[in-house]
Formats: structure tokens, C-alpha cells, sequence
């Protein structure tokens, strides 16, 4: 049975020889935001990513064994570029611009890498600091006054 003609919206991809491959790649957003986070969490001086209420929710998970690697990471993908923010808890004692910074760098690199995507932009917020000891319930540490 023959198909209908339609436009082919896909890239050739040579395979060493003559032969040529023809279809369409799709990378969804939770591939391309794992991607982003484990380069993210890579970085020393990042305690945890996500915001106190999604760092809540990631704890439920890890106890049900439903672990988020993305959470913290919002990713729009295009078809050739992607834009990454993300939302992150920094240790204390690291530079915070530091971080942000060295997040940045493993992100793009990562992305642009491991995905083939161009990366625009990649947005990072700071929205708390960990302190070892200081509300800390795995810690043996006590705080010092």
C-alpha cells in the first residue's frame, strides 16, 4: 500500500558509507531536564535543587522509592534550542555567585553535549542557603551559638 506524499521534516544523517537514514529525533523535556540537574548537583556547593515546598514533596518520594531527579529544573524545549531555570539550595560557605555560575557552565555544557540542543539561556535562583546542623534532621552536628 503506498502512503500519501507528505513533506519530510526530518535530518539525513550520512552512516559512514552511501547510506543515508531518514526520520525525526524527538527529545522530550524530562530527558533534557534530568540532563540539567545531574550537572547541576555535580557542582560543589549545591546542597539540593527545588524550593522548600518541592524539596518536601522530593523527600515523600524518596521514601516510596518515586525519586525526581528533576525537580528544581523547568525546561522549554524548541526544536534546536532549549532554555533551562533553575531553583537551587546552596551550602553555606560557597560563594553564592560562585555556584551560580559553575552551575551555569555544567548546564550548557551538559545540555549542548549529551542533548545536541543549543542552550539560550540557562536562569539560576539562589532561594536558600543549608547551614550543616542547623535544622538538619541526618545531622549529628549541633549548631555552635
Amino acid at each position: 500500500m503506498k502512503q500519501p506524499d507528505r513533506p519530510v521534516t526530518a535530518a539525513v544523517v550520512e552512516h559512514g558509507s552511501a547510506q543515508k537514514s531518514t526520520g525525526k529525533t524527538t527529545i522530550g523535556d524530562p530527558a533534557v531536564a534530568k540532563v540539567a540537574a545531574i550537572a547541576a548537583r555535580s557542582v560543589p556547593g549545591v546542597y539540593s535543587l527545588g524550593t522548600g515546598t518541592g524539596r518536601a514533596l522530593g523527600a515523600l518520594r524518596d521514601v516510596v522509592g518515586a525519586n525526581d531527579l528533576s525537580q528544581g529544573i523547568h525546561v522549554e524545549v524548541g526544536e534546536t534550542q532549549v532554555a533551562v531555570d533553575i531553583n537551587l539550595v546552596a551550602e553555606y560557605g560557597h560563594p553564592l555567585t560562585g555556584i551560580a555560575d559553575q552551575v551555569r557552565a555544567a548546564v550548557y555544557a551538559a545540555v549542548g553535549e549529551l542533548v545536541g540542543l543549543q542552550v539560550i539561556e540557562v536562569n539560576v535562583e539562589i532561594n536558600d542557603v543549608h547551614v550543616p546542623g542547623l535544622n538538619d534532621p541526618k545531622s549529628t552536628d549541633k549548631p555552635r551559638a
